[in-house]
């Protein structure tokens, strides 16, 4: 593989990734990863396109496909920047050619258990430009009538080859899966559980290690459901791994890295390392961290909403890499989650503002 770049799109507190490459017969594609929050494609608020947008244009423009999309899970900053597109763009069918995406429908035909309504998703699309008149259409029906997804459930321990990259599924399992169809309500919601109330930024870094090294300290990870059903993964490209990791609970994806042959002493080599849920204190802990060896950490929030990432998650991360290199994508995080006492304390860290990686 060659010309492996990664854009990091801006979308909002939401994540959304453009992995683009050159297979081995020369012929471009490109793998989109989520798409973020509406304004990822469309601010109706401010009527800008966002990164999104821009990228899909690009796109068209070198008459290229997005080969693969997948949806990690239906959370509104993962996947509602799709939405807005497919609304938009009466077109946009024609530029995917497969979708991953574990359905409420097809996990409820999976599991052989009713249906969850709270797991639909629908779509206003325009049937007329000339009348202006939109007509509400199911996502799902949108995805099978233009023939750009297989109804694949996607599940931990497969592992998936297209275009001659692998993809190594790390969760959801099974009982994620049925957990998010029995006991996901979008009324009530379940975010609530990893909301940081207040930031945390201004706390040194030491001060959060001196807290976890106390035996008394007990991790809490994120109860969401809807995280918890996350698609997340190993991409390997040639010899190059990537980790990403949606919203998906730590102690389940390092249980799948130790079956995996995954530990402290024989760490999963990665380029990247896509950090779960924005940096939340609740979706990384020690243990998933010492399993994975790189240098490279990417948080995608501009901190709205939850004040994601968490400072406790980057000192976990520096407790245990003291060289770790830090990647945002808003300068607003960059320039605001670390103290100049934090620098002083752990003078070999890196912070960068990133919009893409060539690897």
């Amino acid at each position: 593989m060659a010309n492996t770049k990664i854009k990091f799109l801006q979308a909002q507190n939401g994540d959304c990734f453009l992995l683009s490459f050159t297979d081995d017969k020369g012929v471009p594609k490109n793998i989109l990863i989520d798409g973020g929050r509406d304004a990822t494609y469309y601010d109706k608020s401010t009527n800008k396109f966002g990164d999104l947008k821009r990228e899909i244009d690009l796109i068209r423009s070198r008459n290229e496909m997005i080969d693969l999309m997948i949806l990690t899970h239906i959370d509104n900053d993962h996947i509602c920047g799709l939405l807005k597109w497919f609304e938009k763009d009466n077109d946009a069918y024609k530029l995917i050619k497969n979708v991953w995406f574990n359905s409420g429908k097809l996990i409820a035909e999976y599991l052989k258990e009713p249906e969850n309504p709270d797991l639909s998703l629908g779509l206003k699309i325009f049937r007329s430009t000339v009348t202006g008149v939109h007509e509400a259409i199911d996502f799902e029906k949108y995805l099978l009538e233009h023939n750009l997804w297989e109804r694949k459930i996607i599940l931990k321990k497969q592992e998936l080859s297209e275009f001659g990259l692998s993809i190594k599924i790390l969760s959801p399992d099974e009982q994620q899966l049925r957990k998010l169809l029995k006991e996901y309500r979008e009324k009530t919601g379940d975010d609530a559980y990893t909301t940081a109330k207040e930031s945390d930024w201004k706390t040194p870094l030491k001060d959060f290690i001196k807290e976890e090294a106390d035996p008394k300290y007990k991790f809490k990870q994120d109860t969401s459901v809807k995280n918890g059903s996350s698609i997340s993964f190993i991409l390997t490209l040639g010899n190059t791994n990537f980790l990403f990791l949606g919203d998906s609970h730590p102690i389940g994806i390092s249980n799948s890295l130790e079956e995996m042959g995954y530990t402290a002493s024989a760490p999963l080599e990665v380029a990247l390392f896509k950090v779960s849920h924005h940096g939340s204190k609740s979706n990384t802990n020690h243990k998933l961290i010492s399993q994975v060896k790189t240098q490279n950490y990417f948080f995608s929030s501009d901190s709205t909403g939850d004040n994601h990432p968490n400072k406790r998650t980057l000192a976990r991360i520096a407790s245990l890499n003291p060289e770790a290199v830090f990647h945002f994508n808003y300068a607003f995080v960059k320039n605001n989650i670390f103290q100049p006492q934090d620098f002083k304390d752990f003078p070999g860290i890196k912070i960068k503002l990133t919009a893409e990686m060539e690897f």
